[in-house]
């Protein structure tokens, strides 16, 4: 009975404590069982031990599956939440792109940057200063009007005797009107019998700049500078014109345009020999459409590239955004430093041309972290931080660049400060970088400072370059107003003529020559060639003047001067 005992024991799990307490009454009472009952028990403890340790396990892989689907439901979450902050951070973008102001100099902008130049300076006369009163306008020729008093005394009738002296006054006023030059051409008869002339001579014809034409020199002047510098649609110029009594058709100004093109064509090809010739450029390019249908061409927008030296700019007009726009304008040019931005297109022609060394645009670095700022709320300090580095970089070198271009010799000092701010600003990047708590939209942004950081420190070494591209993008402005204003251009020629005069204008500001003054004095030298560009250019190009003639040309006095 004692084996029994112990069998059904083992059977249903069980067995002897020794600590255990007290054996009651009925724990001494034996059972007898068959041998078939006792196959039973422990057949159906084996039973319930596959249960239970089935339960176990199903209770395991139930809790690994929640553990499972909660992260991936919370990753799901996350998603959803970036691509939902995302989506909040592009509305919020274009929003400010459509709705918002296009300055970057905003008030909440500069008083969030660490870098403060004090109290803003209220606009208008300052308290307390002498003003400079008013503009005087002595260049402008003048009308002398006299302005005299008929009066008596009302009570006793008598005149008014003249006292010397006058009070006087003067008053700006601007009168644009069309005019006809009537040309008679004398005519003469030989008073000898030599036999060597015909027997009427007849006084030369006056110069045309179009053969045939009857528009001036003075209506293609207005016409190239109102399109081209103004950004005025020429349609609206022709309707100025018809206001005025002028009535021009608009075949003819266009047909007029287009043979003005090779005219003007040797100054903006002397222009590019001169681009070559510079060590340091800018470079930008901005979409323009050509309304033309070219074979292997889809679509109608073409590209204006802008190639910007100390002494000439130069705007090329091309079908594509590649690399082979910069290398062939750039032909022939082996060492140097070019302003860009972070376009692939100058990387490729960087490559090719291992002596053109890249200084890529902090002014993109910067919009970059204000974008950040404005489309996530949640990194505006953090942003602000970056932009107020920046801030403080540009005035330093700003001060730095003056200070070596004079000589000084504090230059040393603002040069190591300037050194200084850019190593803590590069260690900052990298801890920022490491750091996985900041937001991916941070990330990103710190990830491109990075990879182009060999190009934004390119200034330390060459203190006379730019920490930006502003320049060619300042050039470029004349492009963007008109391609906004009249969409660009019907015809190749046309965008061809756009390139061209932009070419000529944008070098001309460079040397802060009156454009009416020179394209005057230009236009009327090739309709004294007979409709063709000059033979000698050394008149018309900036470099090659002398001071007197560049000085003149800086002026009004041609522009006005009388060529009938």
């Amino acid at each position: 009975m004692n084996d029994t005992a112990a069998d059904l024991n083992s059977a249903i799990g069980t067995a002897p404590d020794v600590g255990r307490p007290t054996p009651k009454p009925y724990d001494q009472e034996l059972v007898t069982l068959t041998k078939r009952e006792h196959i039973e028990l422990k057949q159906r403890a084996s039973s319930y031990k596959d249960l239970h340790a089935r339960a176990v396990a199903r209770i395991e892989y139930v809790e690994r599956r929640h553990q499972a689907e909660k992260a991936r439901f919370a990753q799901c979450e996350a998603e959803l939440r970036a691509a939902l902050e995302a989506a909040q951070a592009q509305i919020r973008d274009l929003r400010q792109r459509v709705f918002g102001a296009k300055t970057e100099q905003s008030r909440s902008v500069n008083a969030a940057c660490s870098v403060s130049a004090g109290p803003p300076r209220p606009r208008g006369q300052q308290r307390g200063r002498r003003g400079h009163g008013r503009t005087r306008a002595d260049a402008l020729p003048a009308r002398v009007e006299e302005v005299t008093l008929q009066a008596q005394c009302p009570r006793c009738g008598l005149g008014l005797g003249a006292f010397p002296g006058t009070q006087d006054a003067e008053i700006l006023e601007i009168e644009v009107k069309a005019y006809r030059r009537v040309i008679h051409r004398h005519r003469y008869r030989p008073l000898c019998r030599c036999g060597c002339l015909p027997g009427i001579v007849t006084a030369p014809p006056a110069a045309q700049l179009i053969a045939r034409g009857k528009l001036g020199v003075s209506i293609w002047v207005e016409a190239l500078l109102s399109k081209f510098l103004y950004g005025q649609p020429s349609h609206r110029l022709l309707q100025d014109w018809d206001d005025q009594g002028l009535h021009v058709a608009q075949g003819t100004l266009t047909e007029g345009l287009r043979k003005l093109l090779p005219m003007l064509g040797p100054v903006a090809e002397a222009g590019l020999d001169e681009l070559r010739r510079g060590s340091h450029w800018h470079a930008d390019e901005t979409r323009w459409e050509v309304f033309e249908e070219r074979q292997g061409k889809v679509g109608h927008r073409w590209y204006l590239w802008v190639f910007q030296s100390a002494t000439a700019v130069c705007f090329v007009l091309d079908p594509s955004r590649s690399a082979t726009v910069p290398a062939a304008a750039l032909k022939g040019v082996e060492a140097g430093i070019l302003s860009v931005d972070r376009y692939a297109s100058y990387h490729k022609f960087a490559r090719l041309n291992p002596g053109v060394k890249l200084s890529i645009c902090w002014a993109h670095q910067r919009r970059d972290f204000l974008r950040v700022a404005g489309d996530h709320p949640a990194l505006w300090g953090w942003a602000m931080g970056w932009v107020g580095l920046i801030g403080e970089l540009y005035a330093l070198h700003a001060r730095r660049r003056q200070q070596w271009a004079d000589g000084d010799a504090t230059f040393k000092d603002s040069d190591a400060q300037t050194r200084a701010l850019v190593a803590s600003m590069e260690q900052r990047c990298l801890d920022e970088l490491a750091d996985t708590a900041l937001a991916g939209a941070a990330h990103k942004v710190l990830r491109t400072l990075r990879t182009y950081w060999a190009g934004l420190i390119l200034f330390l070494d060459h203190p006379a370059i730019d920490l930006d591209n502003n320049a060619a993008e300042r050039a470029l402005r004349p492009a963007v107003v008109g391609r906004k204003n009249y969409y660009g251009s019907g015809r190749q020629w046309s965008g061809q003529l756009a390139a061209t005069m932009m070419s000529i204008l944008g070098t001309l500001r460079c040397w802060g020559i009156n454009p009416r003054t020179w394209l005057s004095e230009y236009l009327h030298v090739c309709a004294h060639a007979g409709g063709h560009a000059p033979p000698d250019l050394d008149r018309f190009v900036p470099w090659r003047m002398d001071e007197e003639w560049l000085s003149a040309m800086r002026g009004t006095a041609l522009a006005t001067m009388d060529r009938s």
